[in-house]
């Protein structure tokens, strides 16, 4: 009675602003309906609906920018709607506000790229005069939903695992009359000491009712953003944008060019967080990332990774490496840090590499692999060797986003950003990274470190001057990290930047892959998904980190996407060995230790399970539905993650059993599952007896696993009993 109530009054009101609205307009996918309008005031999101389920009523209009700032005069802008430039088709909405003087253009678009999943969401201006403005950006998307005051709600957010996953990392929380809270996402994710952590850009909302529908809102940026939401009595109200924390955010608009506020999409989805995670994931691998990444048979790879020597990397090493890489049927060799001249001088040591990388390339080639470089090609140094990138060079120092004192040095990998939100900066790293493709014969780029600048203390540059007295310096090791009140509109430009250089990476090399490392974890966001092909997902490489950190990030990106470095575990039996291998298979796979110390038993080991990965588990990786079928690990008990394929009533269950010295079983009731199907259970490592189970047993009573000893795996393939 409540529901069909509060759905009448939703139509209400929709139907009373249609009424004095001069445009109305609507847009859906599978999944949402959107009914948006527009008067000569603003434009709004009117209602949001999941498919068959209650409408959500929003009462915030997006109101556009009162005010600019020509030749350092405030001037106030007065808009018009402009009905005749305003375009609706059933997949775009673009309303079209105008101001005289001085001469702007405002596109508040709407766009659904695909039948089914979210709409994105953007505002654009154009600036038609002939002088230069300042703008104070606004909001990407602004809510306030009507909601019953008694009913029940849930929050659901994701941090980013960067150093290493919090004891939490996916929050679940009843949002109650008076909750208040902000999330925020960078490329540096180094919040102050007891600051909260931040998050992937994205969030959910829940009702808790037999539905479980609500929505969902992201955003495509990897700069400075940031997402709110409080809940006040009858209201639901928050924003998604660009983060405001310093003040307004004010950016140049030069005569002529456009800026955009952070594209963002919106979702709706019934039936729980999983649900809403296997739409979305699907529709960010059609719609949002590379769609020759996913043609690649061989995609998520398996890869064998320097690192497990550090710096110490040498010619000599890869070689080995490689031999042993193509013998254990690994794809990929990737040398990590340690190769290079010097922080800054991104050419091979010729101590360490007297026949150049490209000789490298064409052995791991010869054997059958990718060749993948760890490359920190925004970091200055002090080597003085020609196209070095050195921070006492006076054409240099303009592009840092600070002064260095003249006794300053590098660490051994990470030395000062430069801002490549300067175009002369940018130019130099975009000629840089196409040298290292070449030259080095690479299949894949990886980045790392502090790669976009955040705080910048030019005063020459395309973003806003800071102001002095806002300006704090830190160092994180070895780098100098600026924050200053014009934060957030250096990482805006620096992050165009990037996706400019990233983007001409992919059209010349377009067999190429990208990495993105980001001091593991810290660059994990959709806007990133969009110009990489996988994450490092954190720093920390053990079997819990890993574990914990895809437990959090696929709840909302692909799991091909999520890379987990698996380094040296102790592995005293086989079982422990399956165990460490396999809480980093989950997804893209990096062998990060020294596989030629392996005993012949886990070599053998390691082969079949590397094997069994490119001929079974890769395909569930790459397009299956995925469940989590337990509580997220906490090193102590059972935990587990369920891939179903329900195009091929397939699955595969990743069961793991922890340190607990007192459970050698567990039940995994399964999602997913179709509940009048039969389906045959394969214990990979026999630890039961293969058997047969129906689907409605799968979903109620749950699949139960035995396992002996603590700090042990199993693999359960579910198949189709029925099929031939």
């Amino acid at each position: 009675m409540i529901r069909r109530c509060l759905v009448w009054l939703a139509l209400c009101l929709f139907n009373a602003g249609v009424a004095g609205a001069a445009i109305t307009a609507e847009l859906r996918t599978t999944d949402i309906v959107l009914r948006l309008d527009a008067d000569d005031n603003a434009p709004r999101l009117r209602t949001l609906q999941p498919a068959g389920q209650a409408t959500w009523s929003n009462r915030a209009a997006e109101l556009p920018i009162d005010y600019a700032e020509r030749a350092g005069e405030r001037v106030a802008l007065r808009w018009r709607l402009d009905e005749n430039a305003t375009t609706i088709t059933p997949r775009r909405v673009v309303v079209v506000y105008t101001c005289e003087s001085p001469r702007l253009r405002l596109s508040w678009e709407w766009i659904a790229r695909a039948d089914y999943g979210p709409i994105e969401h953007r505002v654009r201006i154009d600036n038609l005069d002939t002088v230069e403005l300042w703008l104070a950006m606004p909001d990407s998307f602004r809510f306030d939903w009507l909601v019953a005051p008694q009913s029940a709600l849930r929050h659901v957010y994701i941090e980013k695992g960067d150093g290493n996953p919090s004891d939490e990392g996916t929050h679940e929380v009843s949002v109650r009359d008076g909750y208040a809270w902000t999330g925020t996402s960078s490329t540096y994710a180094h919040p102050p000491k007891g600051a909260p952590r931040e998050i992937i850009p994205w969030f959910l909302m829940q009702r808790e009712d037999d539905s479980r529908s609500g929505w969902y809102v992201g955003i495509e940026f990897s700069g400075r953003t940031r997402l709110s939401l409080s809940r006040e009595t009858d209201s639901l109200h928050g924003a998604a944008g660009l983060n405001p924390d310093r003040g307004a955010v004010r950016t140049r608009l030069e005569p002529g060019k456009s800026v955009d506020t952070p594209v963002i999409f919106v979702g709706a989805f019934s039936g729980g967080a999983d649900a809403a995670g296997n739409g979305l994931r699907r529709w960010e691998r059609e719609v949002l990332t590379n769609p020759l990444t996913w043609k690649r048979p061989d995609y998520p790879m398996l890869v064998n990774n320097s690192w497990g020597s550090g710096m110490a990397v040498d010619e000599a090493l890869a070689h080995r490496m490689i031999r042993d890489s193509a013998e254990l049927g690994l794809e990929m060799f990737h040398i990590d840090a340690g190769w290079f001249r010097g922080v800054g001088d991104w050419r091979p040591n010729p101590d360490k590499f007297p026949h150049g990388l490209a000789a490298i390339a064409d052995d791991a080639h010869r054997h059958g692999l990718k060749f993948g470089l760890w490359v920190d090609w925004t970091q200055a140094g002090v080597a003085t060797g020609p196209g070095a990138l050195n921070a006492h060079n006076a054409q240099v120092q303009d592009w840092l986003i600070a002064d260095v004192p003249p006794d300053w040095k590098p660490e051994e990998y990470k030395g000062v950003t430069i801002d490549i939100g300067h175009p002369p900066a940018a130019k130099w790293a975009a000629d840089e990274v196409e040298r290292i493709v070449t030259e080095y014969q690479l299949d894949m780029l990886e980045h790392d470190g502090y790669l976009v600048a955040q705080g910048c203390t030019r005063t020459d540059h395309p973003h806003a001057r800071p102001d002095p007295a806002t300006i704090t310096m830190r160092k994180e090791e070895g780098s100098s990290l600026v924050e200053s009140s014009n934060a957030t509109d250096v990482s805006y430009h620096a992050v165009r930047a990037y996706y400019d250089i990233h983007a001409r990476l992919r059209a010349d090399h377009p067999d190429l892959l990208l990495e993105a490392c980001n001091d593991g974890g810290r660059m994990v966001d959709f806007g990133s998904a969009a110009h990489v092909d996988y994450f490092s997902i954190t720093d920390t490489y053990d079997p819990l980190s890993n574990r914990r950190a895809f437990f959090d990030t696929s709840h909302v990106l692909p799991p091909a996407m999520l890379e987990s470095y698996i380094e040296k575990w102790p592995t005293p039996r086989l079982e422990n060995f399956r165990y460490m291998l396999r809480s980093g298979m989950m997804g893209w796979a990096t062998i990060m230790l020294d596989t030629t110390a392996w005993t012949p038993e886990q070599h053998a080991a390691a082969k079949q399970e590397f094997q069994l990965y490119k001929s079974e588990l890769r395909s569930f990786i790459r397009a299956a539905d995925l469940y989590h079928v337990s509580d997220r690990p906490d090193g102590l008990h059972w935990d587990g993650i369920e891939y179903v394929d329900p195009h091929r009533n397939r699955g595969v269950v990743y069961a793991f059993r922890a340190s607990t010295e007192s459970e050698a079983q567990h039940t995994f009731v399964l999602k997913g599952v179709r509940p009048d199907g039969t389906y045959r259970l394969r214990f990979q490592d026999g630890s039961s007896p293969d058997t047969t189970a129906t689907g409605r047993q799968l979903l109620e009573s749950g699949l139960t696993v035995h396992l002996p000893l603590p700090n042990s795996s199993e693999l359960i393939f579910i198949d189709d009993a029925d099929a031939k």
